[in-house]
């Protein structure tokens, strides 16, 4: 009797085992969707036809030193993947904190130098701006 009962007991603890680890993965893979307070700017660049690589570089490298000196810069992405519409050359997206932070650089004097910098070599550009209530 107890060999019988040793048997169903590892038999019951391996399949609650095998339960626990899938119900596990099972969780972990949910997708979790989460609405940060945070303000996204994102902004479509085209260029002007002859700019070169090098000036192009520079005012996304510039520009990366504005966001490291404006307080509130959460996170900052340079390199488009896909662009609509689709003769636009460039990209970049600026993650702040808040409101606040996004109204500080927009109306700070290093975006008003970089600006002047940037505004001559493009042809057009598209900017939003996008967070959750």
């Amino acid at each position: 009797m107890r060999l019988g009962s040793t048997k169903a007991l590892k038999r019951a603890a391996g399949t609650l085992v095998v339960l626990a680890v899938f119900a596990g993965g099972y969780l972990a893979g949910q997708s979790r969707v989460g609405q940060p307070k945070t303000i996204i700017h994102v902004v479509e660049i085209q260029w002007i036809p002859g700019i070169s690589d090098a000036q192009k570089q520079k005012v996304l490298d510039n520009l990366k030193q504005v966001a490291m000196k404006t307080p509130g810069v959460k996170n900052m992405w340079t390199q488009a993947d896909r662009l609509e519409p689709r003769d636009f050359n460039a990209a970049f997206a600026i993650e702040f904190a808040n409101r606040d932070a996004a109204d500080a650089y927009a109306e700070s004097a290093l975006h008003d130098k970089w600006d002047k910098m940037y505004v001559p070599l493009r042809q057009n550009s598209i900017s939003i701006q996008v967070t959750n209530p």
